[in-house]
């Protein structure tokens, strides 16, 4: 399906139900059938429940047991058969509260939301550091202005524009390539390497040009549902992550500098295409990435830095193993000719160095508190069994958080479902 074909089959904001839903809490005393003498009203009075979560049972000061119930379903205050059940309810139960909407973080809802803050970068694209290879080229600062633009000017129903890259950004690419093809064959794990040569034979993947990120699009999407967003610059954790949440990976267009092409202090096009793209042909690691995505919406500030450090040790540096050896599968090794040798290779010096880093089992609860640095090799990775390991791990520990709500990606609509009425206050974006 074309991006242009999203908008007419989506369905509006204001119509889904997340908006008629009421929440309660109940609390019953602890008899045989006592859960059933409540529900069996829900059904009497055609109200339907989307979500019943019990909590441990308590004792009252008479030593009896009490157990609370928390029940969401269709329906709101002054419909009639919710009065009537409420008012059934009262009479079965030791307590009935009607809950308020929780306040959560903003989130994104609807694809077309990452409008709102796909431009909430933490340094525009154009914004140098002193340090970098490019701070005293204008014409580099100019290009660097001219791609954030239009990344800026990109709207989620849109094709992506293609990029006529310049001779010399084509030569930088063609280096990074060189230095790192015979690199992925020994080092990257098995699912890069088929995904890879897919990418060269759809999407001209290749040393002679940088591939355009809507051709890449429309082989992901019909792969695994994954879609490139063009960005400007670095966005914050949170709504990187929410991103990932409907399967969008928001990519820069914009290469390093050509006087030093086999270095840069930032994500560019050629982290983007040669690291991140590839594996998002694999469906588990698809599958892999949206858990982190759908466990970031709403989530508070603690659990989002948890999340982005296991995606940080995953999705960037993640390496799983193959034939009793570590191959990479995170686009910070699979992009860096240098790291990738430094973690994969049984040999010494490697990757400029003769020590060795320290390999961890996969296990996002380490993981998601493990500190890391940003501008050196990584002393620590983490090594999943396969990549089907490290989806079923990191599953159970998005499950084991405390999320405000459950949330599903409707892929038919593009978008989220949650199971319990939210509002969203905190964060809200300036477009809103």
């Amino acid at each position: 399906m074309s991006l242009s074909g999203y908008k007419k089959n989506s369905a509006p904001m204001d119509s889904l139900d997340y908006k008629n839903r009421t929440s309660l809490l109940m609390e019953l005393q602890d008899h045989p059938g006592a859960l059933y003498d409540v529900l069996r009203y829900f059904w009497k009075f055609d109200v339907s429940i989307t979500r019943i979560e019990s909590r441990p049972a308590k004792m009252n000061s008479l030593g009896e047991e009490r157990f609370d119930f928390f029940v969401d379903f269709i329906g709101s205050r002054g419909d009639s058969n919710v009065e009537k059940l409420i008012s059934k309810l009262e009479e079965f139960t030791t307590r009935v509260m009607v809950l308020s909407e929780k306040e959560v973080n903003w989130f994104p809802r609807h694809l077309s939301e990452l409008d709102m803050i796909a431009n909430r970068t933490l340094d525009a694209g154009d914004d140098l550091e002193s340090d970098h290879p490019g701070f005293n080229d204008p014409v580099y600062r100019a290009r660097r202005t001219e791609l954030a633009k239009v990344a800026m000017t990109y709207k989620w129903d849109e094709k992506i524009p293609s990029i006529d890259y310049t001779e010399v950004e084509v030569n930088t690419w063609a280096a990074v390539w060189d230095r790192m093809e015979g690199l992925l064959e020994e080092h990257a794990c098995s699912a890069y390497k088929k995904s890879f040569a897919e990418l060269k034979e759809h999407c001209n993947y290749g040393r002679e040009s940088i591939p355009q990120q809507q051709a890449i699009t429309d082989y992901l999407h019909n792969k695994t549902g994954f879609r490139m967003r063009p960005v400007s610059g670095l966005l914050s954790s949170r709504d990187f992550l929410n991103g990932l949440a409907f399967r969008v990976f928001f990519s820069t267009q914009y290469i390093r500098h050509d006087s030093m092409p086999l270095y840069t202090p930032e994500p560019d096009i050629c982290h983007e295409l040669l690291g991140h793209a590839p594996m998002f042909a694999d469906q588990d690691f698809a599958d892999f990435s949206q858990e982190i995505g759908l466990a970031s919406l709403g989530a508070s500030d603690e659990d989002v830095q948890k999340l982005a450090w296991c995606y940080w040790h995953s999705v960037e540096f993640g390496l799983c193993t193959e034939d009793g050896k570590p191959k990479a599968y995170g686009a910070g090794l699979l992009s860096s000719f240098g790291e990738l040798e430094y973690a994969c290779a049984d040999y010494r010096p490697a990757g400029g160095v003769d020590h060795r880093p320290e390999i961890k089992p996969w296990d996002p609860e380490v993981a998601g508190q493990q500190e890391f640095p940003i501008t050196t090799y990584q002393p620590i990775y983490f090594c999943a069994e396969s990549l089907v390991d490290a989806k079923d791990r990191m599953r159970k520990f998005c499950e084991e958080l405390k999320r405000p709500f459950f949330a599903r990606h409707m892929p038919v609509t593009d978008s989220i479902w949650i199971d319990r009425p939210v509002t969203r206050a905190v964060g809200i974006p300036d477009k809103v």
